[in-house]
């Protein structure tokens, strides 16, 4: 089965996982996640599986066969996995669960080889891109950055007490970490660059971004001619900051209910959500238009997973 160029997905609230012929609109395979809802997708660096994070078990779907099976189960979290990322050559995973860890896992062996204890429900987890510390922001307003050489917290701070961090995002060069919270504000932080510890978060900006809670904040990629920040929330709006300015540029309507994912497109043009209203929708940036929505799924869709880049970066 030939590797599709571009690799959509969407997953909720139905208990299934749906891929989709980006530009046309069809949903091209359905799979089953019986269990449980699903959480968070990811697709790996190689485009070649697509890992789901449910309640409380992580699976590895193989993004080019008819199997309806998973890879692999990765089942040591005892609650929702609510954060699922890769290492930038597919090496490794990371995630996060509302059971207050943090792991990290090989990807063809069957248990976590580190676990990081955040002392509360975990909501979103990054990788800096350096490749070597995790940041991650829990339930009880803590962000925390997860040192893997040093295998410690090497830093955390609290940017409002009792406000959970609902989401993370960190510049592709890594000068800029964003936390979004149920408040609807993001904070904005300067790090420290170049190979140095990352101890130092300079504080840059607070925005005000919603009047309800923000569900995921995304800085556009490497290959975006123009910087900026996406934000979804419990509104029913996305909206595109400026990444330098932090203006308001766009605000996007057309979802019916909280608007809970996004993704863009590797050259920033577009941004794929998911909403609470069962549909994802492709935007064009530009103009602000959903140019195709994506239905199907029979309740809550919460989450999306886009790769339409090359296989490998270049470095």
């Amino acid at each position: 089965m030939p590797q599709p160029s571009v690799v959509l997905a969407t997953a909720g609230y139905d208990h299934t996982i749906r891929f989709w012929e980006a530009t046309s609109g069809r949903c091209y395979r359905t799979l089953q996640h019986a269990d449980s809802q699903v959480n968070r997708l990811e697709i790996t660096p190689d485009k070649q599986y697509l890992a789901a994070a449910g309640n409380p078990r992580i699976r590895l779907f193989d993004v080019n066969s008819n199997h309806t099976q998973p890879v692999v189960n990765y089942d040591s979290h005892t609650n929702n996995v609510t954060a699922v990322g890769f290492q930038c050559d597919g090496k490794w995973m990371f995630s996060g669960s509302e059971d207050g860890t943090v792991k990290i896992w090989d990807l063809r062996a069957p248990g976590f080889q580190r676990e990081y204890e955040s002392r509360a429900a975990v909501n979103t987890v990054v990788l800096h891109p350096n490749q070597t510390e995790l940041i991650s922001g829990d339930q009880n307003g803590n962000i925390r950055v997860w040192d893997l050489t040093a295998n410690s917290c090497s830093f955390e701070l609290v940017p409002e007490v009792d406000t959970a961090i609902r989401s993370l995002t960190v510049m592709f060069d890594g000068s800029l970490v964003v936390a979004a919270n149920n408040h609807g504000t993001c904070y904005v932080w300067r790090l420290r660059r170049g190979n140095q510890m990352m101890t130092n978060f300079e504080p840059l900006h607070k925005l005000d971004a919603h009047n309800a809670y923000i569900l995921k904040c995304l800085l556009s990629p490497e290959y975006c001619e123009h910087k900026c920040l996406a934000t979804t929330s419990s509104d029913k709006t996305v909206k595109i900051w400026n990444a330098e300015t932090f203006e308001l540029e766009r605000t996007l309507k057309g979802h019916q209910r909280w608007v809970w994912d996004c993704v863009f497109s590797v050259d920033g043009a577009f941004l794929v959500t998911a909403s609470s209203d069962a549909t994802a929708r492709l935007w064009e940036l530009a103009s602000g238009e959903a140019i195709r929505v994506y239905q199907g799924h029979l309740k809550a869709t919460v989450c999306c997973a886009l790769h339409d880049g090359n296989e490998t970066t270049p470095a």
